[in-house]
């Protein structure tokens, strides 16, 4: 196979159809035929190869798709239903591990015979993956021409490892809630890359926060900016500039399932702190499963200290569930004190609700009482995204049954009523200096609206 041969020069046009042409015959014989053949492991590490250095926008987006649609088709893992059911009333999935399978990534306590009796040396291991999410906040940064493709192949990777760990991620949280066994999520390849030593986790984070806090799509506009600027470069220059302009389009689009892609390898994080909660609690966790920060401690920190991210990440962060989470707990820290409680202690203090937090707003002594500790641009910030998470909830009826403790027992109309008040109050603190967003009025507005139609 052409791909495998490393001679030659690597850009020739010749060496990029013989790639094009080899992944059109993978996807031919392996989901087109009938019967489809599996492909093989050397051909699976050959397709991750263009993917992850190609230099190729092209080939980056024709080997992703191919490995997207062969997950697909031959899944590492799934939920399958039990033969003989028997005469329990209770049927309880069956959990099909591939053990076989092709992987890119290379975890856990056998990471040294990965792929079996060889090392691939194309696998990310737990330092790969934490340096990928570095390289991808640094070219936030450093936005350029030179640099767009190979960050368009740095995010394509990202979003197909996420992929990988999601679809390994979902089927075990899913079994988990019918069996409660933490063995399921402890051998889950997210649990295994994160309780590597060799990695920083609270710079995964870190880096995380920063690149969904970053206006990338305005960085990509003005660089099209600049190279829209043709007035004094001759033909062949203003056909590269095309090119680059087409490319800086593209990857406008990959920088948005990017964000997607990271907020699901956070949300997926917080799921498994849940879980590992639970486990720790019941004495069922050990000294291996690691001792790490929760990640929504290490947001809430970050969001502590980098006020000016509150906004941005917000914005970007759209799950509705962990999104109240966020806003809720960080109000918390200022407007109640939280109780002492042992490492598996039963004792959980009540969490906050909604409208709990509202009614710390519902009086302007009360109100200008927090704005000392929280600036009042931010608690207007803050109100408005947990009203929209609490608008996404409110019509969960899934959600609303299982966590009714955090719902609160205010009506709709109430927490309208309760935002608008928190609003006013807010704006009495710093009315001259105090600039409302599009999207805080737009919070307003839909409130009232609500209450007006509850008249």
């Amino acid at each position: 196979m052409a791909i495998l041969d490393s001679s030659g020069v690597r850009n020739s046009r010749d060496a990029l159809d013989d790639k094009l042409s080899f992944l059109e015959a993978v996807r031919s014989s392996s989901l087109a035929e009938e019967p489809p053949t599996a492909p093989s492991w050397k051909m699976c590490d050959a397709i991750f190869q263009i993917l992850s250095g190609s230099d190729s926008l092209e080939l980056a987006m024709a080997s992703y798709q191919l490995l997207i649609d062969l997950d697909k088709h031959y899944p590492r893992i799934y939920l399958k239903s039990p033969d003989n059911p028997g005469s329990s009333s209770v049927r309880v999935d069956e959990l099909v591990v591939d053990k076989e399978a092709w992987s890119p990534l290379c975890v856990g306590p056998e990471m040294g015979r990965c792929g079996g009796e060889r090392l691939l040396e194309n696998q990310v291991d737990s330092l790969r993956f934490c340096a990928l999410i570095d390289e991808i906040c640094q070219a936030v940064n450093r936005r350029n021409s030179q640099l767009l493709i190979k960050s368009a192949e740095n995010m394509l990777l990202f979003q197909y490892l996420v992929n990988i760990l999601e679809t390994d991620f979902l089927p075990r949280h899913t079994l988990y809630k019918e069996t409660l066994d933490w063995v399921l999520l402890r051998e889950s390849l997210l649990s295994m890359l994160l309780v590597s030593r060799r990695i920083n986790f609270k710079s995964i984070i870190r880096d995380s926060m920063f690149v969904l806090s970053r206006r990338c799509h305005q960085q990509t506009e003005s660089s099209i900016s600049d190279l829209k600027d043709t007035s004094t470069v001759s033909a062949s220059a203003k056909n590269t500039q095309d090119s680059y302009i087409a490319l800086a389009l593209a990857t406008t689009q990959l920088e948005r399932q990017t964000h997607v892609a990271m907020q699901k390898f956070l949300t997926m994080i917080m799921e498994l702190d849940v879980i590992k909660k639970e486990a720790d609690i019941h004495g069922l966790t050990t000294r291996a499963d690691g001792l790490r920060t929760p990640v929504l401690d290490i947001i809430l920190d970050e969001l502590t200290y980098a006020k000016d991210h509150i906004s941005p990440f917000l914005e970007v962060f759209s799950e509705p569930r962990w999104k109240m989470e966020i806003t809720l707990q960080y109000f918390s820290k200022y407007c109640a004190k939280s109780s002492i409680r042992t490492r598996r202690s039963n004792d959980t203090p009540k969490d906050a609700t909604f409208e709990d937090i509202l009614n710390y707003f519902s009086s302007a002594a009360s109100t200008k009482s927090i704005t000392r500790k929280i600036a009042p641009a931010n608690a207007l910030s803050l109100l408005a995204h947990s009203f929209q998470a609490y608008l996404s909830l409110h019509h969960d009826q899934k959600y609303i049954a299982n966590n009714s403790e955090k719902v609160g027992t205010s009506t709709l109309s109430q927490i309208c009523k309760g935002l608008i008040s928190a609003f006013q109050n807010i704006r009495k603190t710093d009315d001259r200096n105090l600039e409302v967003t599009p999207f805080e009025k737009e919070a307003f507005f839909t409130a009232a609206t609500i209450v007006s139609q509850k008249l």
